[in-house]
């Protein structure tokens, strides 16, 4: 037998017709619900996933009660074990009511990591829920809004949301009862609730054929987008479509400093660069000069090219400084690069007035303290914590295999690439962190005090603690 939709034949286990519902998703990173939670009560209420009066049976889908149901503070509520991934584009389960018990007081619907299970879905922030005793929908409120029929034993209710557009809507026995919720968030959570004893339902999250058309409806989805698609006319206060897109791969070329790819590519596209050649070959030295660690000679680069840039950009100034400190301890930039450097003379020559005498001070007992007080770093995480990534190009005589613990700092003998084993490098390489010391406070002194500029110092100082 053919199947219109064929996530409707009976024939498919659970894997292959979420396959064929939700192809892009990844369930290796984001793992699709396919039962209730059954973790464990944590301390805070707020962060569990079934409250008490909630009995789970038959692999975790059935859902029955056993609480008293006096009043509503009875309610209880779970969730499943997974929220819905984004790249579902259109996601969908189903509930069957096997028993409304005593009173019909159940919910179905969606909430957030976080919502209080002690209540019924939809009565609190973050928590959507279509209820069964008055056929009311209740968003994020107490308070609930007419949508839909009333639903009981032998009923099958379905709830969908599209993750495109942030709207939800239920089903009741395969029919479509219109939009519920827009503007939802993400990282919903399906969620059922009961609240009188008696009240039993199941949950299919795919491992039987849906009552519900859902692949349908996913049909219907991708035709309207498609239909948006072709109907979006260019705006053409942005010129020709074809220039426009022209112009955004050459801007691209550009900013990268592509100088080569963005002249051939300007030539054929018939346009002209929106940078001089020779300004984007001075940029792209600028950041080979970085990435090999020679940071003292890309300083006194970008300030003959660009005069006062970095002194409108003091953090940018920081970072490269502290980067240039770095590079003097591994060897990779050379320690007279600095009385050369323009821009540096600025700072590092305020090292010796007498009004930051007491930094300065203060400054070479950090140095001298340095591995007492980060001596549980490892050189490749400071580098990290510096540059903002894991890239170790330029530092390639930091041993980053070999944690501080195997170290013993006062006893072992300096290695010849060290910078323990040249006093006179030393001393200059502690006359440069002063200077920098004293960048550091006069910036707080502007802009108040940063605890990223602090952090990034104290990590780039602790570096002397180690021999190699």
């Amino acid at each position: 037998m053919e199947y219109e939709s064929p996530s409707q034949s009976p024939t498919l286990t659970q894997d292959q017709r979420l396959k064929l519902l939700y192809p892009m998703v990844n369930e290796e990173e984001t793992p699709l619900p396919r039962c209730w939670s059954t973790k464990p009560v944590p301390p805070n209420p707020l962060l569990q996933d079934k409250y008490n009066y909630i009995g789970l049976s038959q692999s975790n889908l059935r859902v029955h009660y056993k609480g008293h149901g006096k009043t509503h503070k009875d309610a209880s509520s779970v969730r499943a074990t997974h929220p819905i991934p984004a790249s579902c584009g259109l996601y969908y389960f189903e509930v069957k009511i096997i028993s409304k018990g005593r009173d019909g007081y159940m919910g179905v619907g969606l909430s957030a990591q976080g919502v209080n299970m002690n209540r019924l879905p939809g009565w609190d922030k973050h928590s959507y829920g279509y209820h069964g005793d008055d056929g009311h929908s209740f968003c994020s409120s107490g308070t609930g809004q007419a949508y839909g029929p009333t639903f009981t034993t032998g009923d099958v209710i379905g709830c969908g949301i599209n993750l495109i557009d942030g709207s939800c809507f239920y089903t009741k026995n395969g029919h479509h009862l219109g939009i519920a919720f827009q503007d939802l968030p993400s990282g919903l959570y399906p969620t059922v609730g009961l609240q009188t004893p008696g009240e039993v339902i199941d949950a299919n999250f795919g491992q039987e054929p849906f009552k519900f058309d859902i692949e349908g409806e996913m049909r219907e989805l991708r035709r309207k987008t498609q239909g948006v698609i072709e109907d979006l006319s260019w705006p053409r206060k942005h010129g020709d479509a074809q220039a426009v897109l022209h112009n955004m791969v050459s801007t691209y070329l550009v900013h990268h400093g592509y100088s080569q790819t963005a002249e051939s590519f300007a030539r054929s596209a018939g346009q002209e660069i929106s940078e001089e050649l020779t300004s984007m070959r001075n940029r792209q030295h600028i950041q080979k000069l970085v990435l090999a660690g020679k940071l003292g000679e890309a300083i006194s680069t970008v300030d003959q090219l660009y005069p006062g840039l970095l002194a409108l950009n003091q953090d940018l100034h920081f970072r490269l400084k502290v980067r240039q400190f770095i590079e003097m301890v591994s060897g990779a930039d050379s320690l007279e690069i600095e009385s050369e450097s323009g821009g540096g003379k600025s700072w590092a020559d305020t090292s010796s007035s007498s009004g930051h005498s007491g930094s300065n001070m203060d400054m070479e007992e950090q140095v001298d303290n340095a591995g007492g007080d980060v001596g549980n770093h490892e050189n490749h995480q400071t580098e990290q914590a510096v540059n903002g990534n894991s890239q170790n190009t330029s530092n390639g005589n930091v041993d980053c295999e070999h944690s501080t613990d195997n170290m013993d700092v006062d006893a072992a003998a300096p290695r010849a690439n060290s910078i323990l084993a040249n006093p006179a490098r030393f001393e200059c390489l502690i006359r440069f962190g002063r200077g920098l010391h004293v960048f550091a406070s006069q910036m707080e002194q502007e802009k108040g005090r940063s605890e990223a500029n602090s952090s990034m110092l104290q990590e780039a100082f602790s570096l002397l603690a180690y021999a190699d």
